[in-house]
């Protein structure tokens, strides 16, 4: 069962970092295009934020099964750790950068918005994810014989 939710937990990340792809790509390409300032940092960070958690997700998903001498429990943490700071510092920027315009209509604006709140969204799929990365790595858990339940099948036997 708690494969599962981490499959869930998983698949969502791609879909939320997929969608927010998109957004903020659509966005920085009407900056580019049609004014003639650069786009924002803020959604320049989310587009890569973005990417970043396509290549962690690949990486979380294929090496503890596939490649677990590559799959340290302190390497999965720390990059569980640092993919939930740029996520909350990403949707963080974006949503400041929002209320500080003073002029927020038209398509891009909405687009901004959602991709806002999927950054939110993200931020808190992650944080549940390296949430349960902690609980599996911290020895009460594991003195209790509960190894092996939420996330890291071969890292932790």
């Amino acid at each position: 069962m708690a494969l599962n939710i981490v499959l869930f937990l998983r698949v969502t990340q791609l879909v939320f970092a997929i969608i927010i792809l998109g957004l903020t790509a659509y966005v920085a390409h009407w900056y580019n295009s049609r004014t003639t300032a650069v786009s924002p940092s803020q959604i320049n960070f989310l587009i890569f934020n973005a990417l970043w958690t396509l290549l962690a997700v690949i990486y979380l998903t294929v090496t503890p099964p596939y490649f677990p001498r590559l799959a340290h429990k302190y390497a999965i943490a720390a990059l569980d750790a640092l993919t939930m700071l740029f996520w909350f510092a990403g949707f963080i920027a974006l949503a400041v950068f929002l209320t500080g315009l003073t002029l927020c209509v038209g398509h891009v604006c909405r687009a901004a918005q959602a991709a806002a709140v999927f950054a939110a969204f993200e931020w808190y799929v992650v944080l549940l994810r390296a949430t349960f990365v902690v609980l599996e790595m911290s020895p009460p858990w594991r003195s209790r014989g509960i190894k092996n339940q939420f996330l890291l099948p071969r890292v932790l036997s």
